[in-house]
């Protein structure tokens, strides 16, 4: 993660917020509608208590933004926040909206590392997603 290039746009999603050390990436998997990556961009780190004081304060506050953008946009019911790492050694945040209709109510939800061959979501579904949510991390500069 901390080694690929901060594009725009890739085979796993769509940029839909940036700060300096922060992207959060709207998957295209069909996991869970508005299931976003937050990927820490600085330094390597594995955990979040490698971070100095700045960076933690820094990755938390856009963690937040990003999940509450994401809830003010989606109207879940609760959002899920996953800082896992285990499959990928990177610090990064699973940001998954949880709605009425639900493949695990009450429980975690099943997020398994993803394989590449997922149901996607549709092309214009996930750019109109983004294009709204980017439109509202714009509203709040």
């Amino acid at each position: 993660m901390c080694l690929s290039e901060r594009s725009d746009s890739d085979a796993f999603g769509i940029r839909i917020y940036s700060s300096k050390n922060v992207d959060a990436v709207l998957q295209r998997a069909d996991i869970q509608r508005g299931y976003t990556l937050v990927i820490w961009r600085g330094r390597h780190v594995n955990e979040p208590f490698e971070l100095t004081d700045a960076e933690y304060s820094e990755y938390w506050r856009d963690v937040l933004k990003v999940a509450k953008t994401l809830a003010g946009y989606y109207r879940p019911l609760k959002m899920n926040y996953e800082t896992l790492g285990n499959s990928l050694p990177h610090l990064h945040t699973h940001l998954v909206p949880r709605y009425v209709e639900d493949p695990a109510p009450g429980r975690p939800f099943p997020l398994l590392p993803q394989s590449g061959s997922e149901p996607k979501i549709s092309d214009d579904q996930l750019q109109a997603d983004a294009n709204a949510l980017q439109q509202a991390f714009r509203e709040l500069q």
